[in-house]
């Protein structure tokens, strides 16, 4: 089975993405919800950054170091860093903290100096917000931000025709790397023999408000 499948799987298994009727920020009402912080124990997150790990190594993109913008991102890029040293590639990460420290080594950034191509690490995409802090961050420090990796890709219309991924691509040239996006979510519940009602529910959002793949 493709990663990508496998990580749908799990996710499903976790009860991470749940099936229902949800309404998300922008009002609308999902008959999905996907939520990353119930990979909360230390086999769940260790099999998550695995499926990090194989979605970066198979983008085949160039990089120098990991960057985890708090909170979230903290976790996150550490045990990334701890999955592809496993597999053979060790990187440095770093992270910031919200609050720039005025003590002792000081400074916003935790970890290895950001130097090189950094690669920012997320669990989701929604306005952009910590994108854009971490790209300033990178950028003020002499480095290059080379792409952002999430856990999910919703390929959903923000408040304009693009997704939030692609208004990341667009405005900063930079790639979007994406363990599962919301077709291979489609493929799996179209695979799956108790899915063909989800199925049909995610299908008929995506076509409402879907984007579309973009490379």
């Amino acid at each position: 089975m493709d990663f990508r499948q496998e990580f749908i799987e799990f996710a499903v298994a976790q009860e991470v993405l749940r099936f229902g009727e949800f309404k998300t920020k922008a009002g609308r009402l999902s008959p999905y919800f996907f939520n990353a912080g119930l990979f909360n124990d230390g086999a769940a997150l260790g099999l998550l950054a695995e499926f990090y790990a194989k979605a970066i190594t198979a983008s085949g993109l160039a990089i120098d170091s990991l960057f985890g913008p708090a909170y979230k991102g903290i976790p996150l890029v550490a045990v990334i860093a701890v999955a592809l040293a496993r597999g053979g590639r060790n990187l440095p990460f770093s992270f910031n903290r919200k609050e720039v420290k005025d003590h002792g080594e000081g400074g916003s950034i935790v970890g290895a100096p950001l130097a090189g191509r950094v690669l920012i690490v997320d669990d989701v995409i929604s306005a952009g917000t910590s994108v854009r802090e971490s790209v300033e961050l990178i950028r003020a420090a002499g480095a290059t931000p080379c792409g952002v990796v999430i856990a999910l890709d919703r390929m959903e219309r923000g408040s304009g025709e693009l997704s939030a991924v692609q208004e990341v691509k667009r405005d900063y040239d930079i790639p979007v790397l994406a363990v599962a996006s919301l077709d291979d979510l489609l493929v799996f519940l179209g695979q799956s023999s108790a899915g063909q009602h989800n199925e049909e529910a995610v299908a008929r959002y995506r076509q409402e408000y879907g984007v579309a793949r973009s490379r």
